[in-house]
């Protein structure tokens, strides 16, 4: 089951099921692909906090997140665009230029935190790979359902 991240850790010690962390499914990918230094996409609440870089840094990946200017317009975009289905030539530049300010950061590739995101955003437009949270929870859950289901 997926749940909210920050709520996880109270659900865990009572829950009888198996539970995905996103981040925690994020930081195996990039991981498994090498990535060492990860640029963070998402709201301002999302990048903000410590649910990427706490599940990052335990597998020696460093999270970058985007300034506080860079914070405001993602979540402006994701909020008062992406949200209503409205995806603007001008939002998928702004994801192209932050991507590539954050590439000569040092970001070897970029975490698309919200679920709106790969709606403008993939491997195919972006200046750095890319890890689709939403997709790998998806698979995630999917592999894990096809292990535990009875054979």
């Amino acid at each position: 089951m997926a749940v909210q991240p920050k709520a996880l850790p109270g659900i865990l010690p009572r829950s009888p099921l198996p539970w995905l962390h996103i981040a925690e499914v994020v930081a195996e990918e990039a991981e498994r692909r090498g990535f060492r230094r990860l640029a963070l996409s998402g709201t301002r609440w999302l990048v903000d906090s410590e649910v990427y870089p706490e599940k990052l840094a335990a597998r020696g990946i460093e999270c970058v997140r985007p300034d506080d200017a860079e914070r405001d317009e993602v979540s402006r975009i994701i909020m008062d665009e992406l949200v209503y289905g409205d995806f603007r030539p001008s939002g998928i530049a702004y994801f192209q230029q932050l991507f590539t300010r954050m590439k000569a950061r040092g970001c070897e590739a970029a975490i698309l935190g919200c679920t709106e995101i790969p709606l403008i955003m993939n491997d195919d437009n972006s200046p750095l790979p890319t890890l689709d949270s939403t997709r790998l929870l998806a698979r995630a859950a999917l592999d894990r359902a096809l292990l535990d289901r009875p054979r």
